[in-house]
């Protein structure tokens, strides 16, 4: 669940080229010179705008894999709507959802966090619907890309920044607390497997085994799946 208050991010621009001056260059040298120039700068506008896939969380599909469990199927479509406006692979959106609540959109923690993605109150606006599926998404997913892109793409950071703040990202993964390092244990393993087109998984098996249980079920009976 994503705890820490969320902070705005100040993108900066790259500022304008200053005007050349004339000098004593002759005219069969400023020609090529000017080519030389608008090409390096062209090049430069290239390279910022079209960012490596370190820069943004990378997108390996549209649509999550069938080992995820019912509850979370149910919700394939939302997910991959979710997925594509977050700029995230529906995989990733899929694993959190699966740990966080198993699909129940009314799944409510002891330490306050609400929703699908178990979304801690100070991320809401006064105006949202913390339980509405749609603004759930919205709040908790730009939480994940934000820690996805301070973790330098690493979806075991991203995971952990998720869980525990972004601020742990900069930590010694010895130092994370036990749920964090239970959630990546359990977490970047199902990621693997869903993006890898493994048809089950083992680590979610064993998820479900120890902590999953009570929770699908759960979601299962709020959805009204038979």
């Amino acid at each position: 669940m994503p705890r820490a208050r969320p902070e705005k991010i100040v993108r900066q621009t790259a500022a304008a080229p200053q005007e050349q001056g004339s000098g004593c260059l002759s005219d069969f040298t400023i020609v090529p010179l000017a080519v030389i120039f608008i090409s390096a700068l062209l090049a430069s506008f290239a390279w910022k705008t079209n960012p490596s896939p370190v820069d943004l969380p990378l997108v390996t599909s549209t649509s999550i894999s069938p080992i995820f469990r019912i509850e979370i199927l149910h919700w394939a479509d939302s997910i991959s709507k979710w997925a594509a406006a977050s700029q995230l692979d529906p995989n990733l959106v899929a694993t959190i959802m699966q740990i966080e609540s198993c699909g129940d959109p009314r799944a409510r923690s002891s330490a306050g966090a609400m929703g699908l993605f178990q979304v801690m109150p100070f991320h809401f606006y006064a105006v949202d619907d913390p339980y509405n599926p749609d603004t759930n998404a919205a709040r908790g997913l730009a939480y994940l890309a934000r820690s996805f892109e301070t973790g330098g793409g690493n979806t075991r950071l991203a995971m952990a920044g998720y869980n525990g703040g972004i601020g742990l990202i900069g930590r010694a993964e010895w130092s994370w607390p036990a749920e964090t390092k239970r959630y990546v244990q359990y977490g970047a393993p199902i990621y693997e497997d869903a993006r890898n087109g493994s048809s089950s998984s083992t680590a979610l098996n064993e998820w479900y085994i120890k902590y999953g249980v009570s929770l699908c079920r759960q979601a299962h009976q709020r959805l009204g799946l038979p």
